[in-house]
């Protein structure tokens, strides 16, 4: 019998989880809003019920693994910051174990990404860079085969390479960070500047007829309704994340990059004016091919895959215990 395991997915806005069989299909699912309080009590509260609700139904589940946003310590899996949330020093892959029985694994949210899109995605990559873009702007790096991680876990932070250092504040401290102006975060606040300037603009009127603040949600909407002032937001958006993206292919020679998170969901909205800036800045352009492009093949569930796929590849592997 195929074996299954728990992926959990930890996210600036939400906790994605799923039982994952080895191919990568998902046969049970949960979802679950992230605290507004996202210290690691919080969370491991959270995670917690989170995995005895999936165990309950699913009780073949051999192993747990957790991608998560911020610095994760590998293989302690130990959650040492994280720029848009609470939780600090978080030993998560420890209490998972102790609470649980399981075997358990945690990583960067995006590594565990970029292993589903690497190892199941609708092209196989060895060489390939995922790069995730909702709350924040995360990155997974694959070369030969096999999630980068750097000596001590903690490489791979595409989302925090300064693109314009007089540009806006991040999460994680500095200014101009690829993040700070390319996330689903930064359509927020230039969606709130533009809703400002014209209160009769689509953005606005779609916040007011949901009763809620403007958010980058909401002007992917009015984006795709066609709404000039969004579709400009979109487009500099794109812009800085295919300036980003001509970066890390100068130091990588790579089959593909590949574009994850919700935001890909608008498709050539934003994947057409993100591979023109890419091919506007890339290196070298005479003598290196240009590197596709291209949408994720499981887009905000890759995240969930990975981490449930990375625990089946470490359930009896004791070298990383």
């Amino acid at each position: 019998m195929a074996r299954h395991a728990i992926g959990l997915d930890i996210g600036g806005t939400k906790v994605a989880g799923a039982v994952v069989a080895e191919d990568g299909t998902v046969v049970d699912e949960l979802t679950e809003p992230t605290p507004a309080t996202s210290d690691a009590p919080t969370m491991s509260r959270l995670l917690l019920g989170m995995i005895d609700t999936l165990r309950r139904k699913n009780p073949g589940v051999v192993a747990v693994g957790v991608g998560a946003a911020g610095t994760v310590a590998w293989p302690s899996g130990q959650i040492l910051w994280a720029p848009n949330n609470a939780y600090r020093d978080w030993a998560v892959r420890a209490e998972i174990e102790e609470a649980t029985g399981l075997p358990a694994v945690v990583d960067n949210d995006a590594n565990v990404a970029g292993l589903a899109e690497a190892r199941l995605g609708d092209t196989l990559h060895k060489e390939m860079v995922l790069v995730t873009v909702g709350t924040g702007v995360g990155s997974g790096i694959v070369l030969g085969g096999r999630i980068y991680r750097g000596p001590h876990g903690l490489g791979a932070e595409l989302g925090h390479i300064i693109v314009d250092p007089n540009g806006p504040l991040c999460g994680c401290g500095n200014r101009g960070c690829l993040e700070s102006l390319a996330s689903g975060t930064a359509l927020t606040r230039t969606g709130r500047e533009a809703a400002a300037a014209d209160p009769d603009g689509l953005i606005a009127r779609l916040a007011r007829e949901k009763n809620a603040e403007v958010t980058g949600q909401i002007v992917t909407e009015a984006a795709l309704q066609g709404d000039p002032t969004a579709r400009r937001l979109f487009q500099t958006l794109a812009r800085w994340l295919g300036i980003g993206i001509a970066s890390v292919t100068t130091i990588f020679e790579l089959d593909a990059v590949v574009i994850g998170g919700g935001v890909v969901d608008t498709g050539e909205l934003l994947l057409a004016p993100l591979r023109e800036a890419a091919a506007e800045f890339a290196y070298a352009k005479s003598v290196r091919p240009l590197v596709p492009v291209l949408p994720s093949t499981f887009g905000s569930a890759a995240g969930k895959i990975g981490a449930a796929l990375l625990a089946l590849d470490h359930a009896d592997d004791r070298s990383t215990r």
